[in-house]
């Protein structure tokens, strides 16, 4: 079987041809180790390994199961993270979230920082990467904080990023105080369930979906107990569905957070919002 015939199987799926040829590239790098030079020279591509990557594309295929699980790996802020069906794949929207952070970070010479529902430990290594702020990533599973320490290994952020399983604050120590807290919780209604895309029904419900039915659930508990948590002129930053940037907004003022401010993303979607405490 040709290459050609191998992305066909995808855009018969209902994969964009764009996207087909995209996962194609990653399907030969990945489980054959050929690469888009490789193929624009016409170099030959060993049966078997061209046999495991037409398995592979099948399996994207008839499952839709997400092109990143099937590699485990995914892209984001150009770091390469380690991913499996424990968390939730990187995307680029959350990297506004990395950025708005990063910025206050350097802005303020801030010094520690919170990122709750870590997941993958994306945001947690990203801005431990590039900041000197020491960070903390927390989440409720296991499998996950296993995913996020192997992220930070790879990345070699040892004395700058550390994980720890906690049910939001419930492993935060009271003494413990951050000049930061961010997050990407879960915000999906859980009526939405039923109409999300088939992709993003392979990842992890207790990361996509809350238990009210407006999807503010970990917003409400984050932002309650985050003045116990932050020092003076503190910041808490979060990801934002679509839809509820009025309403965190609401629950932040509440909560003693002031100078709110909503970024919009690249469809001018209000996607991250911030707020200092006062």
């Amino acid at each position: 079987m040709l290459i050609q015939e191998i992305e066909q199987i995808l855009i018969n799926s209902g994969i964009e041809p764009n996207e087909a040829k995209i996962e194609i590239k990653l399907l030969l790098e990945y489980f054959a180790n050929f690469s888009l030079i490789d193929i624009l020279t016409g170099k030959k591509l060993d049966d078997a390994k061209l046999k495991l990557v037409e398995e592979k594309a099948r399996l994207r295929a008839s499952t839709h199961q997400p092109i990143q699980y099937i590699i485990g790996e995914a892209d984001f802020m150009g770091e390469k993270f380690k991913v499996d069906k424990s968390v939730l794949i990187p995307r680029d929207e959350t990297e506004i979230l990395v950025r708005e952070t990063i910025k206050l970070v350097n802005e303020n010479n801030c010094k520690s920082v919170l990122d709750m529902c870590t997941g993958s430990g994306c945001i947690a290594c990203m801005i431990a990467k590039l900041t000197n702020a020491q960070v903390i990533g927390t989440d409720i599973s296991t499998e996950a904080l296993h995913i996020a320490f192997s992220n930070m290994e790879k990345m070699e952020l040892f004395n700058k990023a550390s994980f720890r399983k906690s049910d939001l604050y419930s492993k935060i120590r009271e003494d413990e105080k951050f000049d930061i807290i961010v997050s990407n919780p879960p915000y999906i209604p859980p009526k939405e369930k039923q109409t999300i895309q088939k992709e993003v029904s392979f990842e992890p419900d207790i990361a996509l979906f809350t238990k009210d039915e407006k999807g503010l659930e970990f917003y409400e508990k984050i932002i309650q107990e985050a003045p116990k948590y932050l020092n003076n002129n503190g910041h808490i930053l979060f990801e934002l569905g679509i839809g509820q940037s009025q309403d965190v907004a609401k629950i932040m003022l509440n909560n003693g957070f002031e100078n709110i401010e909503i970024i919009k993303d690249l469809a001018s979607i209000d996607r991250v919002i911030s707020g200092k405490i006062k």
